[in-house]
């Protein structure tokens, strides 16, 4: 099976890291392809480049030309994901709903560790519409803002195990979710240093629940809610078509 990663923002290296992370979740026989939009924000820190970066997902879907059996869209509360369960017969999985299923399935309550504070209540409308916000305990912000995740890794697992006990001792949270894609690959160094206390990357998540679903021959309902886009005439549309991908 083949399972497109998408990284919402236009950071290749941030892309790298996400795909690192996919390919090392996965399981055998899973191929992971993994790719950023042709145009938008280099990172996502609001509402504006939340917006910007949906509609350069869908057009880089739209454009797409390589064969896949579920899509991971690897940002962490950001619209979109509706558009592409339109658009595509496969199964789309999000990362924040799928960090939060899963935490579910291991707590009575988990917490999210994010980016900046400006990111919280975006992160919270996001679960309260996918119906996950009852059993979360808190969202806290690092005040790291999504490129600075990359920029000095041993700050970052400092900041968000601070955070994180936080949301524990504070909160009640009984499970961590990483609540932005470029904290791909800390889960386990945040564990550690929790003790031990369950710690779930959205990126891992949804690569298993993808297998998962694909495995069991499940993909999107069509009947209703997310039937395909009616045909019609959309100027300027596809943007990033004959745009060659990001070296």
């Amino acid at each position: 099976m083949r399972i497109l990663v998408l990284n919402p923002n236009t950071t290749a290296a941030m892309t790298a890291t996400i795909r690192d992370l996919a390919e090392a979740s996965a399981s055998p026989g899973t191929t992971i392809v993994a790719t950023e939009p042709l145009w938008g924000p280099e990172s996502i820190e609001g509402h504006f480049d939340g917006y910007l970066s949906a509609a350069a997902v869908l057009d880089r879907l739209t454009t797409f030309d390589e064969p896949f059996d579920a899509l991971v869209m690897a940002g962490f509360g950001e619209p979109g994901r509706e558009g592409a369960q339109e658009l595509l017969d496969v199964p789309v999985l999000d990362i924040a709903e799928s960090a939060a299923q899963m935490a579910m399935m291991l707590g009575h309550s988990y917490g999210v560790v994010t980016t900046l504070d400006r990111a919280v209540p975006q992160i919270r409308d996001r679960l309260l519409t996918a119906g996950l916000l009852g059993r979360c305990a808190g969202v806290r912000g690092t005040g790291l803002g999504v490129l600075e995740l990359e920029a000095d890794r041993e700050r970052t697992v400092e900041v968000i195990v601070a955070r994180a006990r936080e949301v524990v001792e504070r909160d009640g949270a009984e499970v961590i979710c990483l609540g932005c894609g470029g904290m791909a690959g800390l889960r386990e160094r945040v564990s550690e240093a929790l003790g031990g206390l369950p710690v779930v990357d959205g990126v891992a998540a949804a690569v298993k629940f993808a297998e998962a679903l694909v495995g069991l021959g499940l993909a999107t309902s069509k009947v209703r809610a997310f039937a395909p886009p009616r045909p019609k005439t959309i100027v300027g549309w596809p943007i990033g078509e004959g745009r060659p991908s990001a070296p």
